[in-house]
This record gives C-alpha cells, structure tokens and sequence, in this order.
C-alpha cells in the first residue's frame, strides 16, 4: 500500500470509529511524533531559559513598555 493510500484508508478507519480509546491513542501517537522545540536547542538557550524561568519565580520582571523603552534608547 502507498503513502496516499495508507492516508485515505487511516483517514476512513478514524472517521468510522466510535471508540474513543483508539481515537486517543491515534491522537497521542501523533502527538509524540511531534518535535519538542526543547530537545532541539542547544544548551546556552537551555540555560538562557532556565535563568529567565528562575527571574520570573524571583519576580524580577520588568513590564514590557520598560524595556521597550530601554532597548530603544541604545538604539539611538
């Protein structure tokens, strides 16, 4: 069977099934299949991440019209 035939006979089987088990087990498979944007950074932007997670929880944010600002003024 080819790829478009395998696709149309999965898309029939999904559409004709009442049963909700299969449905999500078809769901999750796809899910998993899809790429996790974390496994493909690499670990600077890991640890970027991770400090900017720890500022958060420490509450040292600053609103977004500051930095804005801020960053507006270096480009001057």
């Amino acid at each position: 069977m080819d790829i478009q035939a395998l696709k149309l006979e999965l898309v029939k089987q999904i559409l004709e099934s009442e049963s909700k088990e299969l449905l999500d087990k078809v769901y999750y498979t796809f899910k998993r299949e899809e790429k996790d944007f974390w496994l493909e950074m690499t670990d600077d932007q890991k640890q970027e991440v991770e400090i900017g997670r720890r500022q958060v929880k420490n509450g040292e944010t600053e609103e977004w019209e500051t930095v804005l600002e801020r960053l507006s003024k270096k480009a001057s």
